[in-house]
């Protein structure tokens, strides 16, 4: 048997210090950052920038290449999934059922330096890589200028 010990009476606490304590946590109720992965449509992304690419995993097992749909107008692409519920056959009993069919929807704003018409995409072990080619720069040539 273990002994605990109890500093104060249940009910010391007043109605302010309840309300008091309740305001202090209003900020992180409506807070939207992406440490918190319980949001709903949350899904996390890997941006990686190469020599000549940038690229975009997005983690999302159980998914179909089908499920998947990628768009970019003008300057913002989006990338979106939308699984469809697999039902089991009408004659089986389902006792608990916790897989829910889930999407999501991401949207990145790319710039002038990205080639639009380079982009690629792939669907490897439950993650989508997408992968978005640099615009080749020109370099000026040096030249020298006479002075006269």
């Amino acid at each position: 048997m273990t002994n605990v010990k109890f500093n104060g009476t249940p009910f010391e606490r007043t109605l302010t210090s309840l309300v008091d304590d309740f305001m202090t946590e209003i900020p992180t109720l409506f807070k939207t950052d992406v440490k918190n992965p319980n949001i709903k449509g949350f899904v996390p992304v890997n941006i990686t920038e190469k020599e000549n690419e940038y690229q975009v995993e997005v983690v999302a097992p159980g998914l179909e290449k089908s499920d998947f749909k990628i768009n970019l107008d003008q300057q913002v692409l989006t990338i979106a999934a939308d699984q469809k519920d697999n039902t089991a056959a009408a004659t089986d009993k389902t006792i608990r059922k916790e897989f829910r069919p889930r999407g999501f929807k991401r949207t990145f704003t790319v710039d002038d330096k990205v080639d639009t018409d380079k982009i690629e995409a792939k669907y490897v072990n439950g993650i989508l890589i997408v992968t978005i080619q640099k615009k080749e720069t020109i370099k000026t040539a040096s030249k020298d200028i006479e002075v006269l």
